[in-house]
């Protein structure tokens, strides 16, 4: 096995400095542990650690956490565990346990949600990706993405979300209500430079619960940018990208090399 080498930002915490009893608490969890879960965290999962440590993985506040408890459970140490060689051991622990069962649970949300068809039905890959008419990065992405769209490769679905500015609700629900809605998408993505598609206020009015629906959804995913784009990785594993990709990250989230 490899030596531990360090804990990167640890903080150490001791359930007797806390006042806090050593007995098992609720769950069986130690008290060095619980107190944790009493300031907000939620455990996803645990595992053997180094150093007969058990390590946990969970949620506090929508980001990922993970800490370890010491063989003598009376304290735990927050943070990533590296070996001599520099690998991080938490890292897969967390996209294990943690982010893999969330992004899985998102897509199965996402493929159920109200999203705007983008390329070829028969598309071997499918992307979704929150989309706002307003948003620069949605719109570079979407250049990006161009070639795999045209070559039939990839089906991207837009979730259409109005975040932006004020008139980024109106012109989404113009392009879900229009009657032809992925000609309605290109065409605001081909106007963008000249203020996108124009609003059509009675779509608008008979829309606007859809997109609002959307902005929900994006909230409750605990996401924050457009684009924010789920993507199957080469191992069928689901993967999220906040924001615009870099043009290195294009081939692994479409799928395949540039056409």
């Amino acid at each position: 096995m490899k030596r531990m080498n360090a804990i990167v930002k640890p903080a150490l915490i001791s359930a007797s400095l806390l006042g806090l009893s050593l007995p098992v608490l609720a769950e069986d969890y130690p008290a060095a542990v619980q107190q944790l879960i009493d300031r907000g965290v939620s455990i996803d999962g645990s595992f053997d650690a180094p150093g007969g440590m058990t390590g946990y993985v969970g949620n506090m506040q929508g980001r990922s956490v993970a800490f370890y408890l010491t063989s003598d459970k009376e304290h735990v140490v927050v943070g990533p565990m590296l070996t001599a060689e520099g690998e991080n051991l938490t890292e897969p622990k967390i996209q294990e346990l943690v982010q893999g069962p969330q992004n899985e649970k998102a897509w199965a949300q996402l493929e159920g949600a109200d999203w705007v068809m983008d390329g070829d039905p028969e598309a071997p890959v499918i992307v979704y990706t929150f989309t706002d008419p307003n948003c620069p990065f949605c719109h570079r992405f979407r250049q990006a993405a161009e070639p795999w769209v045209e070559a039939g490769r990839v089906q991207l679905r837009h979730i259409m979300v109005g975040i932006l500015r004020e008139d980024s609700l109106p012109k989404a629900a113009t392009i879900v209500g229009a009657e032809k809605p992925s000609e309605a998408l290109t065409e605001n993505q081909d106007s963008y430079s000249n203020g996108g598609i124009e609003v059509n206020r009675q779509l608008v009015s008979a829309n606007a619960d859809r997109v609002r629906a959307n902005n929900q959804l994006m909230r409750s995913l605990g996401l924050s940018a457009t684009p924010s784009t789920y993507f199957r990785d080469g191992n069928g594993n689901v993967q999220m990208k906040q924001g615009a990709p870099r043009p290195s990250e294009l081939p692994e989230m479409m799928g395949s090399e540039r056409p």
